[in-house]
Parts: structure tokens; C-alpha cells; sequence
């Protein structure tokens, strides 16, 4: 709501504390105004700038803050599927490095779109 500036939004988040040194995990369910297949998502985000689609279904094959996220930049999504409970519903999986992209990678990107605006 606060990014988008819109109160339309509805947020139902559940914040979940593990003991691990870096990194954030979610669990993202979103619905979109209209029906989007998990292939369509997927090629989407995956060129979207910072993030990085790992979505192999197989061993190994979805991102975890403790392997693929700690000392990097980007925000790594998996698990991309359907929702089964709502017609235009998507799940995913979602980690990033959040002392790096949570805080001084932000910090900067932010910094950097405001040098441009600004100039």
C-alpha cells in the first residue's frame, strides 16, 4: 500500500523469525486483475531488473536465503504456480540478502534514481 500509494491493495502478510544470519523468505500470494498462467509470470520476472527466476522442479531447484541469496544482490523467485483457491491467483516463493538488498543496495538504487530525476 505505502509503495503503490494505493489503500485499494490488500496486504495479509504473516511474518515468520528464523535464527539465520542473512536473508528474507516469503511466502507471496498474489491475485491480479486478470488471469496470468505461471509461465506468463515467470517471463515476466524473469526480466525484471534484480531478480532472478529458479524455478526447476526438481532437487535443488528453488532458491533459499541460505544458499542462493546471502552476498547477493538480487531477489531470487520460485516456486511459481497457480492458486487453486482463487481464479487470477499466483503463488511464489520469494529471498533475498536483506543486510545487502534490504538495506544498502536499496539505499542506493533509490539514491541513484534520484541523481537522474533530479539532474
Amino acid at each position: 500500500r505505502k509503495i503503490f500509494e494505493d489503500d485499494q491493495i490488500m496486504v495479509n502478510p504473516t511474518a515468520v523469525r528464523v535464527p539465520v544470519f542473512f536473508g528474507h523468505s516469503e511466502a507471496l500470494h498474489i491475485e491480479t486483475r486478470d488471469k496470468m498462467s505461471a509461465s506468463e509470470a515467470k517471463s515476466l520476472l524473469a526480466q525484471a531488473p534484480g531478480v532472478t527466476v529458479m524455478d526447476d522442479h526438481e532437487e535443488g531447484g528453488w532458491p533459499t536465503a541460505a544458499t542462493e541469496a546471502v552476498g547477493n544482490d538480487a531477489t531470487y523467485v520460485g516456486r511459481i504456480r497457480e492458486d487453486i483457491s482463487h481464479p487470477n491467483g499466483l503463488n511464489m516463493w520469494v529471498v533475498s540478502d536483506n543486510v545487502r538488498k534490504g538495506a544498502a543496495l536499496n539505499s542506493i538504487q533509490i539514491a541513484e534514481i534520484l541523481k537522474k530525476y533530479f539532474e
